[in-house]
């Protein structure tokens, strides 16, 4: 009788079909573009703004805190009031907070914009995954969650790209804003599309606010990841040190205060319970350091590029090409992979990463001196294809086993663990990274900073392992 439920109920939820697919894909591709098109920027807008070290850290670094802080509630929302309404509250407000961005006369001015502008891509990114989990089935959930783990790790090469593109290019003598203002027609018509395409979904029971265990949450997540991406800017005073150690002990009370919330027959901000489903709780012990060392390796690569090889912004994303296509080529064959070897692809997608990575690291040890864009290449495309191989089926793993009427809640937390891991590895990695530098040179601190994201590698081909060998 269990299996039965989900054909008495699924017929009455609208299908999504390829025009809203692909509307929902923009809506996500957007977002996750922004968290790295703007880092080639930064020079242009210190010279154009006067920013200064501590302020250009905040222009990066706000629109990922807030957009990590808010995505589970953002999810918890969509499954409340809709998520095709949010989805386009979320699609509208990005246009009118990137036009803001482009727009901004003042560098704090800019921060407050990119801060709403995080704000609003945690409205938006929940409802693409909740929507594509409670609005397909089958072969076609797994062909769209597919696609939706190719979109997300081409969105940050490709931000790279053509964030050098647009500054070069210096459009109606726009510079840097144009990085900004390319978003807002696109924004403004995937909130169009939406309408007409997307269906609309919700949970059948609406739950309201958890409102200890979001500003708990919001808490703990500010407590770690405003230090560690302004510590170094700043000189690390003694705040950063006194937030760092406050957040085990506000994340202990937001666990404790979610237990209490659910044991008590309320509906908390993040259920318990769904993180104890086995196949989302081992993705997200996956995620975790699969999202940190990509965060942390496209951040150091185009540091390495563009200040230690000396390559222009457009140059420095002609050389992340070859991690584009074996990433995309990865995601494209990783459902036809998946339905013949199962959770296995994940494995070996990690064995081909620290390949990739490990032969990075010996070209850098080799001969410092003559490290070049050439003679990277190859381990540059492994690690793509690694990365492909591992993000597309992750999606798959966390998401398998949701209940639809929580496809919202589940969607949030795994874009909070993607996104929290993407700035945690931004700050971790890079802060390392750039504290090696001036002792090691820079292709020496590369060597050691991939040999401690070879680690990672190791670590999630051990833990994928314990995944069900099938995929649903």
């Amino acid at each position: 009788m269990p299996q039965t439920l989900p054909h008495v109920r699924r017929p009455a939820v609208p299908g999504l079909g390829r025009a809203g697919l692909t509307t929902v894909l923009l809506g996500a591709f957007l977002p996750m573009l922004d968290f790295f098109i703007v880092n080639v920027a930064l020079p242009t807008i210190d010279h154009d703004l006067a920013a200064g070290p501590a302020v250009l850290e905040l222009v990066a670094a706000g629109y990922g805190i807030a957009f990590a802080v808010l995505l589970v509630l953002g999810g918890r929302l969509g499954d409340a009031v809709g998520r095709r309404r949010l989805f386009v509250a979320g699609a509208a407000a990005f246009a009118v907070t990137s036009l803001a961005c482009g727009l901004a006369p003042t560098a704090w001015t800019l921060v407050a914009a990119r801060v709403a502008q995080g704000a609003s891509a945690a409205l938006l990114i929940p409802q693409v995954l909740a929507t594509i989990t409670a609005a397909t089935e089958g072969a076609r959930r797994a062909r769209a969650l597919g696609i939706y783990g190719a979109v997300g790790g081409i969105s940050v090469v490709i931000g790279q790209v053509l964030g050098g593109l647009l500054v070069s290019a210096d459009l109606f003598g726009t510079g840097w804003r144009a990085v900004f203002l390319l978003n807002v027609p696109f924004a403004l018509a995937t909130a169009v599309f939406a309408v007409r395409w997307v269906p609309q979904t919700r949970s059948p029971r609406a739950a309201g606010l958890d409102l200890p265990g979001t500003a708990l949450l919001t808490a703990a997540l500010l407590a770690l990841f405003v230090p560690l991406m302004e510590g170094r800017a700043v000189g690390w005073p003694l705040w950063t040190w006194l937030l760092l150690a406050a957040f085990p002990f506000l994340a202990t009370a937001f666990l404790v205060v979610e237990r209490r919330t659910e044991a008590a027959g309320r509906v908390p901000l993040v259920p318990l319970s769904l993180v104890r489903i086995p196949e989302m709780r081992r993705g997200l012990g996956i995620a975790l350091p699969y999202f940190t060392g990509f965060g942390g390796f496209m951040f150091v690569i185009a540091i390495l590029l563009q200040q230690g090889l000396h390559q222009d912004p457009v140059a420095a994303g002609w050389a992340l090409v070859p991690m584009a296509v074996g990433y995309f080529g990865a995601s494209l064959a990783g459902p036809r992979l998946v339905g013949r070897f199962g959770s296995r692809v994940i494995t070996v997608g990690a064995a081909v990463q620290g390949t990739g990575l490990a032969a990075l690291a010996a070209v850098a040890l080799a001969d410092p001196a003559q490290l070049s864009v050439p003679r990277m290449l190859p381990g540059i495309a492994l690690a793509g294809i690694g990365q492909g191989l591992i993000g597309m089926p992750l999606f798959r793993v966390v998401l398998s086993q949701v209940p639809a009427e929580q496809a919202g809640v589940g969607g949030g937390v795994l874009a909070t663990t993607q996104q929290s891991s993407l700035a945690l590895g931004v700050a971790a990695v890079g802060t390392l990274f750039l504290g090696l530098v001036p002792g090691l040179g820079m292709a020496r601190a590369l060597a050691v900073v991939l040999t401690v994201q070879l680690a990672g590698s190791v670590v999630i081909a051990l833990l994928s392992v314990r995944l069900p060998r099938s995929v649903a």
